[in-house]
């Protein structure tokens, strides 16, 4: 079994943005993580306000607005929230 092991420093979010199809992250360390909305059901139905409203912290990042908290070691991961299903416009991507 493979193990990940994420130095928390080099994975530590200076900035985050969603777009109308995914988050992006960028890291400390200069890497930009981006995942696609729809593994985030709650942030996938969010206003375009909502998803501005974006709190970074050492492991992750925060919507206050929906409640919502995405993790760097998630994202790595490739894990989706519970119930995500693909979109339409996600096949088309």
């Amino acid at each position: 079994m493979t193990t990940l092991r994420i130095e928390v420093d080099d994975a530590r979010p200076v900035a985050a943005n969603c777009d109308e199809s995914f988050l992006n992250v960028t890291l400390a360390d200069g890497r930009v993580l981006r995942a696609p909305l729809w593994w985030y059901p709650r942030l996938f139905a969010a206003s375009a306000q909502q998803r501005a409203a974006i709190e970074t912290s050492p492991l992750g990042v925060h919507w206050p607005e929906i409640d919502e908290d995405i993790s760097v070691a998630s994202i790595l991961r490739g894990q989706k929230a519970p119930g995500a299903k693909p979109t339409v416009a996600a096949h088309q991507q």
